[in-house]
């Protein structure tokens, strides 16, 4: 396990202790919240570089609310060029939630270096960074406090997750895969679990961050030998979160090895949208001392070829 060490967090800095946030709370927790990086220039500009190889498609914009529609960030989606029907679809998310850094260089990286290997094999969707706001920012949640990897749902509160929806739903019935790529932080414990714990109003209750890559399948379709292909190429380039006393992974029992499970059409997560038969959310540890952050997308970019290499 992560080697910090929580503490019970008795009264965080925004909303009263028990009572769930309302706009009042939402906004000065916005107001809070300071821009870190350039969206233009670590995703659009590299997605620009790429345009001789794929269509890029714009499939919508977010910002702050009020924010100047100038300010705006588009969404942006990757398609194969040459796109051919009778093909499988396999989807590639990353940044869901914007924080997780390796999930948006990973899904970028993969398109730029690795998915030519995959031509007319399946038509590719890799949508590199679907929570642009929430990247810049360096956040979980997007500019309303709401969490788009719960929001995956009919008439969703998050606009980046309601966009990705209507971006996937005309091809829904010929996506074989979807692989979204996530990472599992220190800051989950230190930062975004006592924030959610807040602004729900509920208590704080500490736990643990693995130290290693997992998987997250889903409960309803575990696909364990896609998973555990998946672990086997991913050991070769990082080390795998090993389970708990208890046998758990993050609280979870594992079902193979490193691999848990979620309900994932129950709680709105992303890897659900799209009904392919094989689907998995993939969790990196950036901040092991074992690891570095070339390690952390290398991982991401390894999950990928072993998926898409196990269901060719």
């Amino acid at each position: 396990m992560s080697p910090i060490s929580p503490t019970h967090v008795l009264h965080h800095p925004i909303g009263t202790p028990g009572q769930p946030w309302g706009p009042a709370e939402v906004a000065q927790w916005r107001q809070r919240q300071v821009r870190q990086r350039s969206h233009a220039a670590d995703v659009r500009a590299a997605v620009n570089l790429m345009r001789n190889q794929w269509d890029v498609e714009t499939y919508g914009h977010v910002g702050a609310p009020q924010a100047d529609d100038r300010h705006a960030l588009p969404l942006l989606a990757l398609r194969s060029r040459g796109w051919v029907s009778s093909l499988p679809t396999v989807l590639v998310t990353g940044g869901v939630h914007g924080y997780e850094t390796s999930g948006v260089h990973g899904a970028l990286r993969f398109a730029a270096t690795h998915a030519a290997r995959y031509v007319g094999r399946f038509n590719l969707l890799v949508v590199p960074c679907v929570s642009p706001w929430s990247y810049e920012h360096v956040q979980r949640w997007n500019a309303d406090a709401i969490d788009p990897n719960r929001s995956f749902r009919a008439h969703s509160p998050a606009p980046e997750s309601a966009a990705l929806m209507r971006l996937v739903e005309p091809l829904r019935g010929q996506f074989v895969a979807h692989i979204d790529l996530h990472e599992t932080t220190d800051t989950d414990e230190t930062e975004f679990r006592p924030a959610l714990a807040a602004r729900d109003g509920t208590p704080f209750v500490p736990g643990s961050i693995p130290d290693g890559f997992y998987l997250v399948a889903d409960s309803a379709n575990p696909q364990l030998a896609f998973q555990q292909a998946i672990i086997q190429a991913v050991e070769r380039v990082t080390h795998i979160a090993p389970a708990d006393s208890q046998g758990n992974v993050i609280g979870s029992p594992q079902v193979a090895p490193s691999v848990i499970e979620y309900d994932m059409q129950a709680l709105g997560l992303c890897a659900a949208i799209t009904g392919a038969r094989y689907t998995t959310t993939t969790e990196v540890y950036p901040d092991s001392p074992r690891t570095t952050p070339e390690q952390c997308v290398a991982a991401q970019v390894a999950a990928l070829q072993a998926a898409l290499d196990f269901v060719s």
